[in-house]
């Protein structure tokens, strides 16, 4: 019996000790994540508002400058963040599968929302398109494109909002969920948890009247 008792003495310290030490972790993964992904989804729908490229037009005798918005050549990342953003406050409101599908979420929208930026870098299309506008020429193209870095400014948020995924696929399960006061359990209230009514306050006694309750609190 002696001996059995002292064997599980340690098994609850072990157990203790362990939590203490992963509760510093979960802590600082979980302002990690909301930081990373904060930062990410803001830069993002920034830097898509930026110029993206430049260039000119031939018109008559001269040329008209042109330049293209991130959103011109591409609304994928600016939809992404948006998606990704919510998700990432959607991850304290679910727990079990639920939290690792929108964990999941948030990192495909960070990876989707990097390489749609990354592959907008190179793009003259939408200044093609702004060309024909101008002039009025289906055919017209865009002469002396540039680019600026404003896409891989944009890429470089959406690999922000990737990284708030990965931290939140390994660290998830450790992170607080909402608080279950504010879920409801779907259980009927009692009428006994209705305060009674105040006999100085006609309406609550005409509330109470309607409930089929006593409104003087008397059984």
């Amino acid at each position: 019996m002696e001996y059995v008792s002292a064997a599980s003495v340690p098994q609850p310290r072990a157990t203790r000790a362990n939590e203490t030490t992963a509760a510093p972790g979960g802590r600082r993964s979980l302002a990690a994540a909301l930081f990373l992904g904060a930062v990410g989804a803001a830069v993002v729908l920034l830097a898509s508002g930026q110029t993206w490229s430049e260039g000119t037009v031939a018109v008559g005798g001269g040329s008209v400058p042109l330049d293209a918005a991130g959103g011109d050549v591409t609304g994928v990342p600016t939809a992404l963040a948006i998606v990704g953003l919510a998700a990432l406050v959607a991850v304290f409101a679910v727990r079990r599968a639920g939290r690792l599908l929108v964990s999941l979420l948030l990192a495909l929208s960070g990876a989707g929302a990097a390489a749609a930026s990354y592959l907008g870098a190179s793009d003259g299309s939408a200044l093609d398109a702004e060309a024909a506008r101008t002039t009025g020429d289906a055919a017209a193209r865009v002469a002396e494109l540039t680019h600026t870095a404003w896409p891989y400014v944009t890429a470089a948020g959406g690999l922000l909002l990737l990284l708030a995924g990965l931290l939140a696929l390994r660290y998830g399960r450790t992170w607080p969920a909402m608080s279950g006061r504010y879920e409801r359990d779907g259980s009927p209230r009692a009428r006994g948890a209705r305060s009674a009514a105040d006999p100085d306050r006609p309406e609550d006694l005409w509330k109470a009247l309607d409930r089929g309750e006593d409104p003087t609190g008397t059984a």
